[in-house]
């Protein structure tokens, strides 16, 4: 079995353990907003470990995740999109239920313009965001299987 690498910040650590650790009854919502989070645990591409990353919950009418890879609007990509793109095999939390997903990045214009407009419902900031960077913010979609 793999190794487990958990988040360098304090605060994103601290939040996965929580969830993880009360079987997805708390700890469930981004900080102090009230907005839901998802666990999504990934095999990193460098090091094959896992990894768990707190992402906001954004789900579509027929019961996909949307993952999306903003970083807060900084220049880069965080982290884990490269190992999402490269290794799209993850689990995912969503409170008290887990489940592996596949997930594929968005590159149809159609897809992502309506994904974006659900995630930015979903969490506002996220146009924000896309206005303090040059970069699209990449989205994925993750599906049950």
């Amino acid at each position: 079995m793999a190794d487990y690498i958990p988040p360098a910040w304090d605060w994103v650590r601290e939040q996965v353990d929580r969830y993880e650790g009360s079987g997805g009854t708390e700890g469930t919502t981004l900080r102090d907003t009230g907005l839901p989070v998802i666990i999504v645990t990934y095999t990193g591409r460098k090091t094959g470990a896992f990894r768990k990353a707190p992402l906001m919950r954004v789900v579509t009418d027929d019961g996909k995740y949307v993952l999306v890879a903003s970083k807060g609007g900084a220049p880069e990509n965080p982290t884990w999109y490269y190992s999402l793109r490269d290794l799209p095999e993850v689990t995912i939390q969503d409170q008290e239920q887990v489940f592996k997903a596949r997930i594929y990045e968005v590159s149809d214009a159609d897809e992502r313009a309506r994904l974006w407009d659900i995630s930015v419902q979903a969490y506002p900031p996220y146009e924000e965001y896309q206005q303090k960077t040059s970069r699209q913010i990449p989205i994925f979609v993750a599906e049950r299987v």
